[in-house]
């Protein structure tokens, strides 16, 4: 009996090894075989010269499948929204917090912003704030609470100041800060309708012709050109003079569509101007006293916000999140504290502190490793589900990756990134085999075109989902 026992002991140690060595084998076969094909990767002509940062996780086994200079740091462009995301998510709750007020909307209402970008934005056709604010007919006192950041982030580039790319951050945004144009010089249609009046000048063939008045007359060079000014030449470009709200307009024969440029949002009594010229109340001051603000206007579904935030990398959308973030935990919009805060709880056991300085990626003193990027995501899928996240970040074929993975789209959810020399990807993979995998990759310092390096990327994940 002792003999049958000791033997089905022996048979069992010996089945454990087996298996053991079986599963250390095939994870080994499986490193080796991505290290072959990651190869074509860093020896592809686009990245020879380049620094690059591979992770692919398997959060199954909790193992890493691969991992070339995954412990390095990179600039990893937009992919900084993916931290920025993630806050967003888990403090936002399920719908914004539009607004906070006082009183009753009827004669005066005292109001505190919250930071939300969608107030008038064009693409929230659904505006309960405003809505509200109609209400009032008297007066608006704004009180505007406490906060700490720059109307431009930290290490962003100063001279795309007037790139709609690069709005200006603001306690209460209105039209997602960004003047709109479009028309011919005789016909300018502007959103907000206020800047008509900040249009200085027009530029035709490199001269500049003054204007008049608000209702675009032009006044000098008319009757000499009089045929050359005329509805056919539409707006082309716009340009801000730099620290002001005043602007120049510059033509072409053929439609361009609608102009955008962010607007001076810091400009001293600008959202008061604003609020009055939209929602046609008599006044609106600004208070400084203390109040218990004990009533909330919730304005959009938060993934409404984040979804168009990941699917076209908006920087403003991501800026504001992030402060909203800030104000809802903290009590203060901070963008500096409130990223502190959250290395320090939520990121704490991150394999690699980043170095962590905006919300949308748009300053190079942003550091992350391939591996962050990995355990932020895996957070994501953990706390949040993969079926939100399906939702919130684009596949193949949609959003920045719409030229991108096509072929069978909805195998890949991931975010993007890009700066000059900056090309990033990282997000969830599922294999033709039914695997879920998490990657990162990261590129710094690239000669080639962004589309040389992201065809490079994209055969190597596509031979990932292929194989395994």
């Amino acid at each position: 009996m002792l003999n049958v026992q000791l033997r089905g002991l022996f048979s069992l140690k010996k089945l454990l090894i087996i298996n053991f060595s079986l599963l250390i084998f095939t994870s080994c076969s499986i490193q080796q075989k991505i290290s072959r094909s990651a190869k074509q990767v860093i020896n592809d002509s686009s990245l020879l010269t380049a620094h690059l940062g591979i992770s692919i996780y398997d959060p199954e086994s909790g193992k890493y499948w691969y991992n070339y200079q995954g412990d390095k740091y990179f600039v990893p462009a937009s992919n900084t929204k993916i931290p920025t995301c993630y806050a967003a998510m888990k403090y936002l709750g399920d719908s914004l917090v539009g607004l906070r007020y006082f009183g009753e909307f009827k004669d005066r209402v005292v109001i505190q912003p919250t930071g939300d970008p969608t107030f008038l934005h064009p693409d929230f056709k659904i505006q309960r704030v405003y809505d509200s604010l109609q209400k009032v007919t008297d007066d608006i006192v704004l009180h505007m609470g406490i906060s700490d950041f720059h109307a431009l982030g930290n290490g962003w580039a100063w001279n795309d100041y007037n790139e709609s790319y690069m709005a200006e951050r603001s306690r209460m945004p209105i039209y997602g800060n960004i003047v709109r144009i479009n028309g011919t010089f005789r016909n300018l249609n502007v959103i907000p309708k206020y800047f008509k009046n900040k249009v200085d000048y027009i530029e035709v063939d490199g001269e500049e012709i003054l204007l008049s008045d608000t209702n675009i007359v032009l006044t000098k060079g008319q009757a000499k050109n009089s045929g050359h000014y005329n509805d056919s030449l539409y707006i082309s470009s716009v340009h801000r003079a730099y620290g002001q709200n005043s602007y120049g307009v510059r033509g072409s024969k053929r439609p361009t569509g609608k102009i955008e440029v962010p607007f001076l949002a810091s400009e001293t009594g600008l959202l008061e101007a604003l609020l009055k010229d939209t929602l046609k109340v008599k006044r609106v001051n600004r208070g400084s006293f203390y109040v218990e603000y004990d009533k909330k206007i919730y304005s959009q579904p938060t993934d409404s916000l984040l979804k168009p935030m990941m699917h076209r990398s908006d920087n403003f959308f991501a800026e504001q999140s992030l402060l909203m973030v800030s104000n809802e935990r903290l009590g203060i919009m901070s963008d500096e504290k409130i990223i502190d805060t959250l290395l320090k709880t939520d990121f704490k056991d991150l394999p690699q502190r980043p170095r962590w300085a905006d919300g949308s990626g748009l300053s190079r003193y942003n550091l992350f490793t391939p591996q962050d990027f990995v355990a932020i995501l895996n957070k994501m899928k953990n706390e949040f589900g993969m079926e939100r996240i399906k939702v919130i970040f684009p596949t193949g074929g949609t959003g920045t990756i719409s030229n991108y993975y096509k072929a069978d789209s909805n195998f890949i959810f991931a975010k993007t990134g890009t700066l000059s020399g900056v090309v990033a990807l990282s997000g969830f993979l599922y294999t033709k085999k039914g695997k879920l995998l998490i990657f990162s990759t990261l590129v710094n310092n690239h000669q080639a075109s962004s589309t040389a390096v992201r065809r490079a990327v994209e055969k190597f994940i596509q031979g990932i989902r292929e194989k395994y």
